[in-house]
């Protein structure tokens, strides 16, 4: 199925035609996709979408928007095909070598603003960082906050200092490459840590949608054949790379919640306040803790 080129130009036209052409290929939200592709080609906004509906695009315009489209049509993720994707107010880039932000990540912030607004200067480090949008926003929300973005991808370090640099907290943000499930950092290093590692099961990565399984990178999402390869063992490094009193606070699938609690029960003498945090959903998405 091709694009059906209308026989008029107009924003409402090519919105309807690309919107069609989308629904044919099964892709998630086809209007809004539609909607997303003008805006960037032609700068506009929803609004002059909505009150400009009549308004003619030149032919070089609308080859652009289809290219985008025939992209989109293959399931490639709105967000890459734009560049950029919200994350806690603030536009973040985006591309093959960063998942996507996902709003549900947005609570581990609100957890941490929370817990430091009103502690003064800290030191923390994000793992895993991606695209960089936890270490980001939290260096942006909390101006006293210093600390290191870690991932082992050269291609994530890149677009996290990105974004870090467009969000101008590279004087308080360092980007490291390195694994994290590794020995990394000093005994008593920070006030903070917190991750979104990878944490899909084998079993539940062939389940995903296709934009997640042909499109995000999958070293960012399966860490191995349980999905908590890497959750366990970053509860014991966290306990030694911790000040004492400093706080932990993990991303995690809906279902491993207990294995997780577990693993902090096995050291009372050096957590305290482990506890599980639920997202909007009502499903279990964090665990979190504070060193003793």
């Amino acid at each position: 199925m091709a694009v059906q080129k209308p026989a008029q130009l107009t924003i409402q036209s090519i919105i309807t035609a690309f919107s069609e052409y989308l629904s044919g290929k099964a892709v998630d939200s086809p209007r809004l996709s539609a909607e997303l592709v003008l805006r960037k080609i032609l700068g506009i906004s929803r609004l002059d979408i909505l009150i400009n509906s009549k308004r003619e695009v030149s032919t070089e315009a609308y080859a652009e928007m289809e290219k985008l489209i025939l992209r989109r049509g293959t399931g490639e993720p709105a967000a890459y095909i734009m560049g950029e994707r919200e994350f806690y107010g603030r536009p973040f880039h985006v591309n093959s070598h960063t998942l996507i932000p996902r709003p549900e990540t947005e609570h581990l912030i609100e957890a941490i603003v929370e817990r430091f607004s009103h502690k003064g200067a800290f030191r923390f480090a994000d793992l895993g960082t991606g695209s960089g949008c936890i270490a980001t926003t939290i260096a942006a929300e909390l101006p006293e906050a210093f600390g290191v973005a870690v991932d082992l991808s050269e291609g994530a370090i890149t677009t996290a200092k990105q974004n870090i640099h467009d969000n101008q907290v590279a004087d308080r943000v360092t980007c490291i490459r390195a694994d994290f499930t590794t020995p990394l950092f000093k005994n008593n290093t920070f006030d903070l840590i917190a991750t979104n590692p990878p944490y899909v099961s084998q079993s539940e990565y062939i389940t995903l949608d296709r934009e997640v399984q042909q499109f995000e990178p999958s070293s960012a999402l399966v860490p191995g054949t349980s999905g908590l390869e890497h959750g366990i063992p970053l509860i014991e490094l966290a306990a030694t790379w911790l000040k004492p009193s400093g706080f932990f606070i993990m991303e995690m699938g809906f279902w491993q919640g207990a294995d997780l609690m577990k693993e902090f029960s096995k050291n009372t003498d050096i957590w305290r306040e482990t506890a599980v945090i639920k997202d909007l959903s009502g499903h279990d998405r964090f665990v979190c803790g504070y060193k003793a």
